[in-house]
């Protein structure tokens, strides 16, 4: 079974997929990792993110293995090198190009081949993964997620503004949701849930619910 979770940057969709995958004995599927890799790849051998040309020649070269919910870039395991904000911004650039974002996809399903697997990203019920038998996609206001952003580099202690985060989730938004390629956006059959006013666990909560209702392990 593949569960997928769609939706804006800041969300949480990271952290109640992983734990919806806890609960249900499913293997996790962070597929935003996947472009901060390409994007720290970038920075690693000096490439512009807005080079596109030299992105897609990287790209072809690349080994990435994503296995136990850690990330490897070629023999390098990259897991919290990739959650820089510079790496953050990259990925959201290095995701329009189709070239990148057709490799990625064929990583995703290799991945998922043959295994229960909760992922999560901005087009896996639309794109990746349309025949998924469960979709989910999660949203917030744009306040909110910039206030979890900024609580989250603070806790890290990293220099951040607020108001500079927000204004960068607003460009990303419009980034997202009108680019060309694979534009952000909820699958028909996708359930919606807003988790603006909603603590992780009531939104996990939910998910778990309406997931086991849909899944029916074999006896």
């Amino acid at each position: 079974m593949i569960i997928t979770i769609d939706g804006p940057a800041g969300t949480g969709k990271s952290t109640v997929a992983r734990a919806l995958a806890e609960r249900l004995g499913f293997e996790f599927l962070d597929t935003g990792a996947l472009y901060r890799a390409i994007a720290w790849y970038c920075l690693e051998n000096n490439v512009s993110h807005d080079d596109a040309t030299r992105i897609v020649e990287l790209t072809s070269t690349v080994h990435i293995r994503w296995e136990d919910a850690r990330l490897w870039v070629n023999e390098e395991e990259v897991t919290e090198k990739i959650r820089s904000e510079e790496v953050t911004l990259g990925a959201s650039r290095v995701a329009v190009i189709s070239e990148v974002r057709d490799a990625l996809n064929d990583v995703q399903r290799k991945i998922a081949e043959a295994q229960n697997i909760v992922t999560e990203g901005r087009d896996q019920g639309t794109v990746v993964f349309p025949h998924a038998q469960c979709k989910f996609y999660l949203n917030a206001s744009a306040e909110e997620r910039a206030r979890r952003r900024f609580l989250e580099l603070t806790n890290n202690g990293e220099l951040a503004e607020y108001e500079t985060i927000l204004e960068q989730i607003r460009e990303r938004d419009e980034r997202d949701a009108t680019r060309e390629i694979a534009p952000l956006k909820p699958a028909p059959d996708a359930i919606l849930i807003d988790s603006t006013n909603l603590k992780p666990e009531r939104v996990l909560d939910k998910l778990e619910q309406t997931a086991r209702k849909m899944y029916a392990p074999e006896k």
